[in-house]
């Protein structure tokens, strides 16, 4: 998990190709939400505070699917025996009880390593490949599209884990 006892810095403000921005930012982003998870009991990360029932660990695994839809099975079209494995059979998320915390942590740390890897020096401009989440031309996305959609994505889901921390145990801002 990530060492809480230094704080997280956002990317410098001297950054200004957006490429950049955006991988430094995603790469932010997914750090803040180890960090938000960094210090729960494995009980707590699997209780929900809120009316739509999630658990801090199912958030966790619906990320680490997140970035295998579209990455793996979305930009570079490898396929995935399931690439919605984070839905259970009432179409919530769901994880299952022999993963732990710290199992789900390190599925979400390769994962994005191996997303970090198939972008890595690709122009932002560069189309997904046909064949996997997408089957035509047209409708597949720019890397750069994808990579502000999963932006977005990780930035409301570590607000949301920022009001599941602070019922959970007070802490707020960067814990």
């Amino acid at each position: 998990m990530t060492d809480t006892a230094a704080p997280l810095a956002e990317p410098p403000h001297t950054l200004s190709d957006p490429r950049e921005l955006l991988d430094a930012y995603l790469d932010y982003y997914r750090a803040v939400v180890l960090r938000k998870l960094d210090g729960l009991s494995e009980t707590e990360s699997r209780h929900s505070r809120l009316p739509s029932g999630w658990s801090p660990v199912e958030l966790l695994a619906h990320l680490t699917w997140v970035e295998r839809r579209w990455f793996r099975w979305g930009f570079a079209a490898e396929p995935l025996t399931n690439p919605w494995g984070d839905r259970g059979p009432d179409d919530r998320w769901h994880v299952p009880a022999s993963d732990t915390l710290a199992s789900l942590t390190a599925r979400f740390e390769e994962t994005c390593a191996r997303s970090r890897e198939l972008v890595a020096g690709v122009p932002g401009d560069r189309r997904a490949a046909v064949g996997g989440r997408f089957t035509t031309e047209a409708e597949a996305p720019s890397l750069n599209w994808i990579l502000f959609h999963v932006l977005q994505e990780y930035a409301r889901h570590a607000g949301q884990l920022d009001v599941v921390r602070e019922l959970a145990d007070g802490q707020i801002g960067e814990v």
